[in-house]
């Protein structure tokens, strides 16, 4: 059996828009909203997917119809040939005409199906079908009968009343003469159905765009929110407040990228406010040794050798102070940077007795070593160096000749410890926090000239390191005070 489908040819003209055309297209919609961009994407792709996915579905089913078509067919074919004996008289069919005749009057065919047998060119035969007659009165039904008279086929019809149609021409032939089965399948119903499917399909698509478009647009403006929130903060941010931050919700790279914007906003302000404290800072304690150094100026005669000797000491000894304190408030300014401190591996035990003996040339005490922790830890060798003898210092200044003052450190519970011990007037409980802060001073001694900035200076060396420093009393008098730090010990 030889099937042929005739498909008509369509052509399409399609017109290229020119690039400067496109470039001013795509201009109006670089100003858009990245909501409203994200929306139209979205509906736009799920568009697409929907229509690709109705059509691939219309062209299974239209290739599902025509399988079954073709199957429905060939068993049509395959009884007729099957038929070679006679019912009434048990014996091989020997007239085409009986042959049709027994084979129409006992099948069954469906309501998409009619048979027809020709006999020698006579009247048909057929099934009962509503579309009988208007079949067989249809000139392009004769006109396919004509074609495949004698060789057989299958050839594909249109028509306005009942559709697509599919004739099939079967030629018998026998010892009384030549005939023809003919089987009408009728496509309309099916394609019908179809139609009806893919409109139920397109609505059910047009209100999931509608609602997927809905949802995009209401889950971008939450998705973007943050955004706009950033947008707004960095509007309100001047650089005299930069307090603001953006909420963080979430854990999404929107929640990542506001998380981000805050330390950023974090830094800036860390970095403003040690500006500021730095200026205001120097700005209030240069003020008097400016004061004294332009006093004495003014009152210098230059023509008194030892008017100008006394005053150029004096002067000499205030630009000390004054560079000692810009030194100091550079050091706080600095402990903020990301760069203020060189972390590397560090022995403890070397760390420690380094310090005491460094610490030896700051006075005459009796200096001692308490203990010493064991291990290397990760930390800034120098600040840390610093720091200690810093506080040896304080704890001359704050002790007689010959006191008692010892250096120590250890390491448990996940710290590590580093000490100055001394023997003198020690703090007392109520200045503690207040020493720590710059230019905080508790009670001190005669000839102290110090700015108060020392304590602070350890502190801001322990709060780099992520540590704290703590301050008790001695054993039996005197002040205790540690620089303690997170162990983040190589070994222990």
């Amino acid at each position: 059996m030889t099937t042929t489908r005739t498909t008509p040819t369509t052509v399409t003209t399609v017109t290229t828009p020119t690039t400067g055309t496109t470039d001013r297209a795509r201009r109006p919609f670089a100003r858009v909203s990245v909501r409203t961009r994200l929306t139209v994407v979205i509906a736009l792709l799920t568009a697409v997917a929907m229509t690709g996915a109705g059509l691939l579905v219309y062209a299974l089913e239209s290739a599902r119809i025509e399988r079954q078509v073709t199957a429905q067919i060939d068993q049509e074919i395959a009884e007729f040939r099957a038929l070679r004996i006679d019912p009434n008289t048990g014996e091989e069919f020997d007239d085409v005409g009986r042959v049709l005749n027994v084979f129409l009057t006992r099948n069954v065919p469906d309501d998409d199906e009619m048979l027809v047998g020709y006999v020698r060119g006579q009247t048909p035969e057929r099934t009962a079908n509503r579309y009988g007659q208007e079949v067989l009165d249809e000139p392009a039904y004769r006109e396919v009968l004509s074609d495949l008279t004698g060789v057989g086929g299958t050839r594909v019809i249109e028509s306005p009343t009942f559709g697509e149609t599919w004739v099939t021409l079967v030629p018998v032939t026998n010892a009384q003469g030549e005939g023809a089965l003919v089987i009408v399948n009728f496509l309309r119903d099916e394609h019908e159905e179809l139609d009806r499917t893919l409109q139920t399909y397109t609505l059910i698509a047009l209100l999931s765009l509608g609602l997927i478009t809905t949802i995009a647009a209401f889950q971008s403006g939450r998705l973007l929110a943050p955004l706009r929130t950033l947008e707004e903060t960095a509007r309100e941010i001047t650089a005299t407040d930069l307090s603001r931050r953006i909420p963080e919700r979430g854990n999404d790279d929107i929640t990542a990228l506001t998380r981000t914007i805050n330390s950023m906003l974090e830094r800036l302000d860390s970095g403003f406010a040690a500006q500021r404290q730095f200026l205001d800072d120097a700005g209030h304690e240069l003020k008097t040794p400016l004061t004294v150094v332009r006093g004495h100026l003014e009152l210098l005669d230059p023509r008194d050798p030892d008017d100008l000797a006394e005053t150029r000491e004096l002067l000499l000894d205030e630009v000390d102070r004054m560079s000692r304190l810009v030194t100091d408030l550079i050091l706080l300014a600095k402990s903020r940077r990301p760069d203020f401190l060189v972390l590397g591996e560090v022995e403890l035990s070397g760390l420690t007795q380094s310090v005491l003996a460094k610490a030896t040339a700051l006075g005459d005490r009796s200096w001692r070593l308490d203990e010493v922790a064991r291990g290397r830890a990760v930390l800034d060798e120098q600040r840390i160096t610093q720091a200690l003898l810093q506080l040896a210092d304080n704890a001359v200044k704050h002790t007689d000749p010959g006191a008692e003052v010892a250096v120590g450190s250890a390491r448990g519970d996940g710290e590590v410890r580093l000490w100055v011990r001394d023997t003198g007037d020690g703090i007392p409980a109520h200045d503690r926090d207040a020493v720590l802060e710059r230019f905080g001073r508790s009670q001190v001694r005669a000839g102290d000239d110090g700015f108060g900035l020392g304590l602070s200076i350890v502190r801001a060396i322990a709060d780099a390191h992520g540590g704290v420093v703590r301050i008790t009393d001695a054993e039996p008098r005197g002040a205790h005070v540690e620089v303690v730090l997170p162990d983040r010990g190589i070994d222990r």
